[in-house]
């Protein structure tokens, strides 16, 4: 430890911070008068329901579908109940099904490998690289002859190395579902994360960039995945709607609500401030750290900017370090703790590694249309442990000022130096 340096407030310094950051629900803390209004006109209206009501009215949940496709530059866009019924539409959009492995990352939340299970696919994990987010390499070395899928997840803000999944799967005939729940707005190469691939899946659950409280969006350029996924999201729709060529499928009710509608309207205008605020903020923040080895963003440009990954040498450095930043009143932790549960990383999985189903036939694993064997083990992805066990998170919320970013940097630089990390 450093010598005769500010003393963090862990060992009896004075904090850097007197309050701890914001909350890091980004859209949800800017519900306010629109929102309010938004939802009272429904309600007021009576007209929850997108196909009719006591009265005529304009489907809300149609408007944001047009909206929302407008500002991703995509034809196609389809709302529905939860970032979780996105990923299961688009697997079956897709044609994803039993007998089928879809790869997904060892660093998500667990609804990206419950949507593979739930169109009776198979996920197949793979490690993370630097980036947090699937690395290329290992992907490939992880395909099969029943491969079908790739589902790159855009985590924490940060883009996947598209060009490369996209050259991959062009090679092996694979369809790619973008899982941008945690990166809604974000790009890569100056394209919208969620229009590369060939369907794009949304959150706008509490906690992304912007709300609905639960809620989710399908996008694709491509008619006939478009089709299948509105058949699918509505069993009972179908008949409302026309598929030329196309003979309905059997579905679901997935169907989005005219409040959740109303509300999404409102929050996709707020979208690109929050972006912009986010990454100024981001970009202040880095600009005051030197000396520390941060996260790979494989599109600087395109980072959502929903939070701050810097790498240290030892995991146990890492939890020491991120325990002194909460005492400085700057919300640090760990990606991954032993003895902390976490959805979001893979060795927590355990139903998932124990290869458990909702019935005793052990279907989609032991279905006789898969002719495959995928194993599990906790020890399965090293590379994507040893990285989280040393990667230090901070969230970049929207409603931080610059003299808070200004006190993160003071705290974040005095612990480092404590530590003997920067000089």
């Amino acid at each position: 430890m450093s010598v005769g340096k500010d003393k963090p407030a862990l060992f009896g310094g004075a904090p850097a911070r007197t309050k701890p950051i914001p909350p890091m629900f980004p859209g949800g803390m800017e519900i306010g008068s629109e929102e309010k209004a938004a939802v009272m006109e429904v309600l007021d209206e009576r007209t929850l329901f997108r196909y009719y009501g006591p009265t005529d009215f304009v489907s809300r949940v149609s408007r944001l579908e047009e909206e929302f496709a407008a500002h991703f530059r995509v034809r196609y866009a389809l709302a529905v109940s939860s970032g979780t019924a996105a990923l299961i539409t688009a697997l079956v959009a897709l044609g994803i099904g039993p007998g089928d492995e879809v790869i997904v990352p060892a660093y998500t939340f667990i609804a990206s490998v419950t949507a593979v299970l739930a169109a009776r696919a198979i996920p197949v994990i793979v490690e993370v690289d630097e980036s947090l987010t699937l690395d290329p390499s290992a992907l490939e070395d992880k395909l099969t002859p029943y491969t079908k899928a790739i589902m790159p997840v855009h985590m924490r803000g940060a883009p996947c190395a598209m060009e490369q999944i996209m050259e991959i799967a062009r090679r092996h005939d694979l369809k790619v579902i973008e899982d941008v729940a945690q990166a809604t707005g974000g790009t890569y190469a100056g394209k919208r994360l969620g229009t590369i691939g060939h369907v794009g899946a949304f959150s706008l659950q509490l906690h992304k960039i912007i709300t609905t409280g639960e809620g989710g969006m399908v996008v694709t350029d491509e008619q006939s995945f478009f089709y299948r996924a509105r058949m699918y999201h509505d069993s009972a729709g179908f008949w409302r709607m026309e598929h030329p060529g196309e003979l309905p499928i059997p579905g679901v009710n997935y169907r989005m609500s005219e409040i959740a509608g109303a509300l999404g309207l409102v929050q996709l205008g707020r979208l690109e401030d929050l972006l912009a605020r986010m990454r100024r903020l981001k970009a202040r923040l880095k600009a005051g750290l030197e000396g520390l080895h941060f996260r790979r963003i494989n599109d600087e440009a395109g980072d959502a900017a929903v939070c701050l990954v810097f790498y240290l040498p030892e995991a146990d450095l890492a939890q020491q370090v991120a325990a002194a930043l909460k005492a400085e009143n700057v919300g640090a932790s760990v990606l991954y703790d032993p003895d902390v549960p976490n959805w979001h990383v893979y060795i927590n999985w355990k139903h998932i590694l124990a290869q458990k189903t909702v019935t005793d036939e052990g279907c989609p694993y032991r279905c006789p249309l898969y002719q495959g064997e995928v194993k599990y083990a906790p020890d399965m992805c090293p590379q994507t442990l040893d990285l989280l066990s040393r990667a230090v998170h901070l969230d970049i919320s929207p409603l931080l000022t610059d003299d808070d970013v200004d006190q993160i940097i003071e705290a974040i630089n005095k612990v480092c130096r404590w530590y003997g990390l920067i000089p």
